[in-house]
């Protein structure tokens, strides 16, 4: 009986916001990884070959220098590529399959089969160019690319042996993959966006926990303190971040001039006080995608019990902004159209804002249509120009800029959250901000 109560007051004790983060074993991730990768094999990518016209498409990767892609292509037992790992895949038309095919060693995963005998021929680069020379493309894309590091992954000394080895004839048929390797990495399939919303939610939980009571004292926590929590959390959760988290304050005070900070400079750690708004940048990597999340917090003042109308007001702004850039969002607009139309609509309703939305999936700041950056409010260069697909996610970054009369400066409403675009609209993954967190804890704040 004391033992069953020694439990029960266990339980208890354990934090609300923890028993809703439901993450799987690394076994069960395994298999979820791989059953993804087969269901993108045989789906988005035929589809991409086909729209892209590449027939032939190469990746090559030695050993810790793996390719973007490479690693995607990886079942979830590979963490890397294997001495020198040449995946091959090629559609012979329309109507027919994906051959995918390793020159290697060994077979890549149950979808890449084994097709180099080093018995039969012992060098691995005249072997690719058998099976090209078998299968005779119209063209063969490589992972070459200016505008996108994610489709530029074929490093210089493979490139060369790869000149090396290929007859002129077939040299005359490479190609850059970019447009094809893009839409690899942004093409979501169902099962990956049904889970996604799943991703999200934890990443919020996380945000949750972290921006309360239960790790902020007020008067003594510092924002470096809680920067630390996150980390300490997520490795206990056996989660992974792709970026070091911030958490910075904005005050009443003249002194404060964090509104003015540009975004390449970190915030300095400061104590946590009572009528300070925090916000929060953030992101988890869980079954190999990525969460960006961008969030604010309102420590309550002695007398307070919600938070102050004019901040109230103030985040109604920011999430006004996210309805004009979402709603500029048409499948074949490029990022520099979606980012002209949305900033258009701002200046029509006297808003003062600043739009940095970028691509999310395999990678936090993923391939795809960059939609501005906080240092470029007009035209992006390459990605910038890439147009937005269908079944695609966004980090929605921005900030409005609001000018406070209580506090006679502005302050900055910094939000992210991910979306989903659907070939029609915008969806938030879970939910987006509409109200802040408020420190301690007074109410739910997600709102569709």
């Amino acid at each position: 009986m004391k033992r069953l109560f020694q439990i029960i007051l266990l339980l208890l004790s354990v934090s609300t916001f923890a028993q809703d983060l439901a993450v799987l074993s690394q076994k069960k991730q395994s298999e979820v990884i791989d059953q993804w990768l087969g269901e993108r094999l045989e789906t988005v990518l035929p589809e991409l070959m086909d729209r892209t016209g590449i027939d032939m498409w190469l990746v090559i990767s030695r050993e810790y220098n793996e390719d973007p892609i490479t690693k995607t292509l990886l079942p979830s037992t590979w963490l890397a590529a294997r001495r020198r790992t040449i995946l091959l895949m090629y559609k012979a038309g329309p109507q027919a399959q994906v051959e995918k095919l390793a020159v290697a060693r060994y077979d890549v995963g149950t979808k890449f089969k084994k097709a180099w005998n080093p018995e039969e021929q012992p060098n691995q680069w005249k072997r690719l160019v058998e099976l090209i020379k078998e299968r005779n493309p119209e063209n063969i894309g490589i992972n070459l690319s200016k505008d996108f590091g994610h489709a530029d992954g074929l490093n210089h000394t493979e490139y060369e042996l790869l000149l090396d080895n290929l007859p002129a004839s077939f040299q005359k048929k490479l190609t850059s993959a970019e447009d094809l390797a893009v839409g690899w990495l942004e093409t979501r399939t169902a099962s990956e966006m049904a889970t996604y919303k799943h991703i999200q939610s934890i990443a919020h939980d996380i945000i949750q926990e972290g921006l309360s009571e239960e790790v902020i004292t007020t008067g003594v926590t510092s924002t470096t303190d809680v920067v630390w929590w996150y980390r300490d959390r997520i490795k206990e959760l056996g989660l992974e971040t792709w970026f070091h988290p911030t958490v910075d304050i904005q005050r009443s005070s003249a002194e404060s001039k964090e509104h003015l900070r540009t975004f390449d400079n970190h915030p300095k750690p400061e104590i946590i006080r009572p009528g300070d708004v925090l916000h929060i940048d953030f992101g988890i990597t869980y079954l190999r995608l990525n969460t960006d999340t961008q969030q604010l917090a309102y420590v309550l003042k002695a007398d307070e019990k919600e938070v102050p109308q004019y901040l109230v007001d103030a985040l109604s702004v920011g999430n006004r902004l996210q309805d004009i850039l979402t709603t500029n969002f048409k499948t074949g607009r490029t990022g520099n159209e979606i980012l002209k139309a949305a900033r258009t609509q701002m200046k029509a309703e006297g808003i003062n804002g600043t739009i940095y939305t970028h691509p999310m999936g395999y990678h936090g700041h993923a391939a795809g249509p960059t939609i501005g950056m906080w240092d470029n409010q007009g035209k992006v260069p390459g990605s910038g120009e890439y147009q937005l697909y269908t079944n695609t996610v966004y980090a929605i970054e921005l900030n409005a800029e609001v000018y406070l009369e209580e506090w006679q400066k502005p302050v900055r409403i910094m939000l992210e959250e991910g979306a989903h675009y659907d070939g029609d609209k915008v969806v938030y993954l879970n939910g987006r901000q509409k109200e802040f967190l408020t420190i301690p804890r007074q109410k739910s704040y997600l709102n569709e």
